[in-house]
Parts: structure tokens; sequence; C-alpha cells
């Protein structure tokens, strides 16, 4: 199977925060996953209350569910982080974990903080946008 393409674009005109605004795939089949929680494979949370050990397993959670498809990082469409917090620190922290796993090229992502997320413990959940490998339009 050939990759899809995926372009990542920023903005001329909106202020340059160091990632892309906006993503388009050519002649790809698009995944939408669930939230991704970092729970172990009994169901039970990976480092409760500790956002940044929750961001690494869950990510590579995510990282996991994509090549089932036969996706890989490169194929993020769009990202969204749910943190359960109060705290912008915590907003901050839970980025500078995540943004390195990019290698300097982040897709269009949102950090959200919620108030709860649904197991005890959880503080972070992830779902995202991939494009699926297939034909590949020029």
């Amino acid at each position: 199977m050939s990759r899809p393409r995926v372009r990542r674009h920023g903005s001329q005109k909106l202020f340059d925060g160091g990632f892309a605004y906006s993503a388009e795939v050519s002649g790809a089949s698009v995944l939408h996953t669930a939230g991704v929680s970092p729970l172990d494979s009994h169901g039970d949370i990976v480092g409760p209350d500790d956002p940044i050990a929750q961001v690494r397993y869950a990510f590579g959670l995510l990282l996991v569910l994509l090549d089932e498809r036969g996706a890989a990082i490169d194929d993020i469409v769009k990202l969204t982080v749910y943190v359960a917090t109060s705290d912008r620190t915590d907003l901050a922290a839970v980025w500078e974990a995540l943004a390195p796993e990019f290698g300097g090229d982040i897709p269009p992502a949102v950090i959200v903080a919620v108030t709860v997320l649904p197991y005890p413990g959880q503080r972070v959940e992830f779902d995202a946008v991939a494009a699926l490998p297939g034909a590949v339009l020029a």
C-alpha cells in the first residue's frame, strides 16, 4: 500500500504558533478514533493522576491503534488532547511532553481542559483523525 499524502499548512495571516493550522489529505480514506485512554490490558489507569505518564502511555496506545489500521504518526491529520484540569500549567506540561513525539511536524491539534474524564485518576485522553494508506492521487 502506498502512503497517503498529508500536507500540513501554517497560515500567512494567523499567529505563527509553530504548528499547522490545517491539513489536507489527497486520495486516502480517513480514520476517526474514539477516545484513547491510558488503560492497561486489565482496564486499569496507568499513572493515576499523573498527566505526563498518561500522555506517554496513551499516545503509545494511539500509535498501536493507528498501526492496526496501517497508519502511522505522520498520517495524523488532526489531534485532540483532553486534560482533566483547571490549571493551565498542566496543559503546558502535557503539550511539552507530547510535542517532541512529532519530531517537529506537529499536525493541527487542540488541547482542551475538561472537568473530568471517565475513569478515576484519568487525566488525559486523545482522539485523532488520520489518513489511511491506499491509492494516492497526484
